[in-house]
């Protein structure tokens, strides 16, 4: 993330696993830009459910950022005013889209005949609008280089000075979809096919090293070096990957002897950098960021009564003959799949259909018989078909009215009406099992929505804010019935339990519904799955064989969508398959899931021995070392008020209490006159576009002496009211202002700690700034104890003041000794630098000329 924040056009796409915080994550790259650069003008796209929910406008709130959704009347009064006046209007420099927007009119314009008035579209625009940051929400719906959306958001990246994309399931899409989001990005770097196809072909030896670093088994670092061999012998390597420098610095690490388990944290590390796309994907798994709550999947086996059976046989076999009668067999394995999906998951709501979906191909049949000699031959097939299906709809009539599958719903739902928190999520792949539920369910007494995609926006939301309702609200909602497209990209994390009434054949399906719920920000410790299962149905075979073995319930598998998008295509050739007896498909769905299997343990033991071996969780371990490296304590809220009030006592004396001590929420009291003072500070600041400067200094003006401010991010979005107070406020970058000197600091500290031996200890903390292809800036420790300068910022956040000492105590030959100490480091580490930019820069070059 940070080499994508310190190029000159950033452009990221973000491919975290379901649930664990992609927006979030988004805002702190837009924090993390904004330290570094004027970010003023942002745009979001994404799908019209979050929009209609609001999500990214409330998410983006967290961060003390203002945004506003456009309609299509907002957007088009843009593209006029870009057109007029060569600008984009303040007032929408930071607005969020609905993907559904774009369309020919909007992209194109429209030259209406009748009033003669030619209306601009957005590719009409000279210039273009130029957004600082452009954020792609759900970036998979633009995998289809066809449609509008895909076409509008190109043009958007095309002139935007920084890209962020995110999507869930990046791999799974396929390597077609993933070329077209990368080629979107950065069509400098993946320039077609060909230059795509090029840049991946060294990956999978690439990853066979990192699996053999993490599973340290014998030879292991023969073998990777072997890996990293092919990897280069291909054409990219060949190019590009062997004169790379850290290529050849992790080679030689893997040649080291007796290397440490931190030192393998970071030769993983380093060698997940080696990866020809890692400059421009981040992934973030969710076994990376810690434990979530446990799954507790429940199979529920619901069977068919006599009756139900003999029906759902008599269907099936009555469509497969008609399909086989038109189309001599050759897709009745497709044509088929619907029907026995729908049949599995709802006979009595399917009833009202089959009269409809059976009679619809009679008179192609019978016209077909009339015409073939092959169909004379057989002796009145219409006429036996047509007194099949009259069978069958009079079987349907007949159908007992008890439904058991209805009834274990209902004992379900019941049983979590009894708990504190009765909230149930329930999924159907059809709308015709939706709306028989929903009648049912309703006349049942329950407090019950429906939401699938032809629902309006307006009405979803509202459901939405229904079901989250505490139960004793008489509005609230016990049940929310979905469809697939129901609730993407939609949080529910106060809902612990979903029913699936059915299930897709596609396991990365499966994983998104739980997903819904089994994400950051879950309160319950378990979350209760419920899985409806009726024996004797392709779906039963599909669950039972495959899906609940591979262990698609019992925990996230995100880390192998490439072998979960191998089981989907697989799952559907033999369900499809309608040659195959009963037995045979069970046979093959447990060969595949015994294959699958296999692989997805030999990942989980890879990982295991980790553990095992060397005592550390990867890549866990990893990204707490890389959160902590990127975290500052002398950011953290309690330091941010440390320095403020430092800042205020030093300002306007220490007598007055400034910020009255209540738990989070605090209360500024402030005078006229110091508010004033505060101004002229203020003024010093460079400004930016964020609504909390403008904040800041409209308080500052005001009359009113007290304002609500917090240093706490959970405690901001429980009062929006207040000002957060946070190192990019001008409040904080005044008092740094007011704390910037060149003069030489001296403190005297103490601490009780058994890092060091008891004693006193001289050091200097210099600042180390960076420059070359990579600025950066650090606090390097000097003292005479090298266990001291390891854990000084340690030991410093401990400390506290010593009145005693004064600088005068001390022979000034002690700072010459450690300015020398110090001299001696920082030549070390200057040279050291120097030979790595003029090493990366040839690289660059050279990289840059080949592609």
């Amino acid at each position: 993330v940070l080499r994508f924040i310190r190029s000159d056009r950033p452009r990221l796409l973000i491919a975290d696993e379901v649930g664990v915080g992609k927006t979030i994550e988004a805002g702190l790259i837009l924090r993390e830009l904004q330290s570094r650069r004027d970010i003023r003008s942002i745009l979001i796209i994404c799908p019209r459910p979050l929009v209609t929910e609001r999500k990214w406008e409330l998410e983006m709130k967290r961060f003390e950022e203002q945004f506003s959704h456009l309609n299509g009347k907002e957007l088009r009064y843009c593209i006029r005013e870009m057109d007029r006046e060569g600008v984009w209007p303040d007032q929408y420099q930071r607005i969020i889209l609905p993907y559904s927007l774009f369309d020919e009119a909007l992209l194109h314009g429209t030259d209406s005949k009748r009033s003669k008035k030619h209306k601009k579209g957005l590719f009409d625009l000279d210039p273009p609008p130029r957004f600082d940051l452009i954020i792609v929400d759900e970036a998979h719906h633009i995998r289809n280089q066809d449609t509008f959306s895909y076409k509008a958001v190109k043009y958007f990246c095309d002139h935007a000075e920084a890209a962020l994309f995110l999507t869930a399931t990046p791999i799974q899409l396929g390597n077609n979809d993933l070329f077209v989001l990368l080629n979107t990005l950065r069509p400098d770097l993946i320039i077609d096919r060909e230059s795509f196809e090029h840049m991946a072909e060294p990956n999978p030896n690439i990853n066979q090293a990192i699996s053999l670093a993490r599973s340290q088994e014998s030879g292991w670092d023969s073998k990777a070096i072997k890996a990293l061999d092919k990897a280069s012998a291909t054409q990219w390597g060949r190019s590009i990957l062997k004169n790379n420098p850290e290529y050849h610095q992790t080679r030689r690490f893997i040649e080291e002897e007796n290397i440490t388990g931190r030192q393998r944290v970071q030769l993983i590390n380093n060698l997940e950098g080696l990866h020809t796309f890692s400059h421009i994907i981040n992934r973030t798994r969710r076994r990376d960021i810690g434990d979530f709550t446990v799954r507790k999947p429940e199979t529920c086996i619901v069977n068919f009564t006599p009756s139900q059976r003999e029906f759902h046989d008599e269907l099936l076999d009555t469509q497969a003959q008609i399909f086989s009668k038109l189309h001599e067999n050759e897709n009745v394995k497709f044509m088929m799949t619907t029907i026995r999906r729908q049949a599995a998951s709802c006979l009595y709501g399917l009833a009202p259909f089959i009269e409809t979906i059976l009679n619809r191909h009679i008179d192609e049949l019978s016209w077909n018989e009339g015409d073939d000699w092959e169909f004379l031959t057989e002796t009145n097939s219409v006429e036996l078909i047509e007194s099949r299906i009259k069978t069958i709809l009079e079987r349907a009539r007949q159908l007992d009215p008890y439904d058991p599958k209805l009834e274990k719903l209902r004992k379900i739902i019941k049983d979590k009406n009894e708990l504190p928190n009765n909230k149930v999520m329930l999924f159907s792949s059809f709308r015709h099992t939706l709306y028989y539920l929903y009648d049912h369910l309703l006349s049942d007494g329950f407090r019950v929505g429906l939401v699938h995609g032809d629902i309006p926006d307006e009405e979803r939301v509202e459901l939405r804010n229904r079901f989250k309702l505490p139960k004793n609200d008489p509005e609230c909602l016990d049940v929310l019935l979905f469809s697939e497209v129901g609730c993407e990209g939609l949080d529910y994390q106060f809902c612990d339990c979903i029913v699936n009434y059915d299930l897709p054949w596609n396991p990365m399906r499966v994983e998104q519904r739980i997903g819904r719920i089994d994400r950051k920000g879950q309160k319950s410790d378990t979350i209760a799955i419920f899985n409806l299962i009726t024996p004797g149905t392709v779906d039963a075979d599909i669950y039972d064989k495959c899906l609940r073995r591979i262990g698609v319930f019992n925990k996230a598998l995100g880390t192998s969508e490439n072998i979960l998008g191998e089981v989907t295509r697989e799952i559907k050739n033999i369900a499809e398959n309608f040659t195959l007896t009963e037995d045979e498909r069970q046979e093959k769905l447990k060969q595949l899931a015994d294959n699958k299997i296999r692989l997805i343990r030999e990942q989980e033991e890879l990982e295991q021995k980790q553990v095992e071996l060397f005592g550390l969780r990867l890549p866990q371990d990893q990204i707490k070392q890389e959160v902590e490296e990127a975290s500052s304590f002398w950011l953290s809220p309690p330091s941010l008020q440390r320095l403020v009030i430092n800042y205020l006592q030093k300002k306007f004396g220490k007598e007055q209490e400034y910020l009255l001590k209540e738990e989070k929420l605090k209360t500024l009291r402030l005078s006229q006159e110091a508010r004033n003072e505060l101004l002229k500070d203020f003024r010093k600041v460079p400004r930016q576009s964020i609504s909390l400067y403008r904040q800041w200094e409209q308080w500052l003006k005001g009359g009113e002496p007290y304002a609500l401010v917090t240093f706490d991010a959970e405690c901001a979005s429980q009062y929006p009211q207040a000002m957060f107070i946070m190192p990019l406020h001008p409040l904080i970058k005044q008092a740094a202002m007011e704390f910037d000197t060149k003069k030489n600091v001296f403190t005297a500290l103490k601490v009780n700690s058994s890092i060091v031996p008891p004693g006193s200890y001289e050091f200097a903390i210099y600042q180390w700034q960076f420059h070359g292809i990579r600025e950066d800036q650090t606090l390097q420790p000097v003292s005479f104890s090298e266990k001291l300068t390891e854990n000084l910022s340690q030991l410093l956040k401990d400390a506290v003041d010593e009145n005693t000492v004064k600088i005068e105590d001390y022979d000034p030959a002690t700072w010459e000794k450690l300015d020398d100490q110090h001299h001696n480091l920082w030549a070390s580490a200057l040279k050291k630098h120097q030979q790595r930019t003029k090493e990366m820069a040839e690289y660059r070059r050279e990289s840059l000329a080949t592609s």
